[in-house]
């Protein structure tokens, strides 16, 4: 997720809507505060092509009914009072529209490519805001330095597995659509990828 700008005044769902229609630039939405997004490194937008592009033909090749959709299209968060544009979303059956027309309130699957501005807030408020989604299943975070992803897997209402995928050789179980993610698919043109600080897969 690129960074973001919080303005000072609360506002309504309505007159956020309304500045977002008129001034054509993407805020986030939370409990009555508006936080404008600025865009995001070029690697970023690598990353986050490289897994929209797979994602979106590996479940046409599959035949799923399921949707992909990129960092235009924005969730709400109904017990969060929130509305929030990750940087993938995948829904699978029919779309449930939240509270506004142009808004999804089931997602299965979210990813998010992390920055260092807003991995912190992306692991920790964010994830438990999304954890309020009942047909939320999947979280993928996508370290855009180096090559390590992290997985939460919803098991039951209360109890999330977290899985750390390490290295370029290696690759991603989405378990919420029953697919593998290759790791050098999703960091594919990526440039200047550090070492990572760890070595060996972590399988919580």
């Amino acid at each position: 997720m690129a960074g973001l700008k919080q303005s000072q005044d609360k506002v309504s769902i309505k007159e956020y809507i309304e500045v977002e229609e008129s001034t054509g630039i993407k805020h986030e939405y939370l409990d009555g505060f508006i936080r404008a997004m600025s865009g995001g490194t070029l690697n970023h937008s690598r990353a986050t092509v490289n897994i929209t592009t797979f994602l979106d033909n590996i479940i046409e090749k599959m035949g799923k009914k399921c949707s992909v959709f990129n960092s235009d299209a924005k969730v709400y968060i109904e017990k969060a009072n929130s509305f929030v544009y990750p940087d993938v979303t995948v829904v699978c059956g029919d779309i449930e529209v939240g509270e506004h027309e142009e808004s999804i309130a089931n997602p299965i699957l979210i990813v998010e490519v992390l920055s260092k501005s807003t991995g912190a807030y992306d692991r920790g408020e964010k994830f438990r805001k999304y954890c309020s989604l009942p047909s939320f299943k999947e979280y993928m975070l996508i370290d855009q330095d180096q090559a390590v992803v992290d997985t939460m897997c919803r098991h039951d209402a209360s109890y999330w597995k977290m899985s750390s995928t390490i290295g370029l050789d290696k690759s991603v179980k989405l378990y919420s659509l029953g697919i593998e993610v290759l790791m050098a698919e999703i960091y594919k043109n990526v440039q200047d990828l550090q070492s990572p600080q760890f070595v060996m897969d972590f399988d919580g």
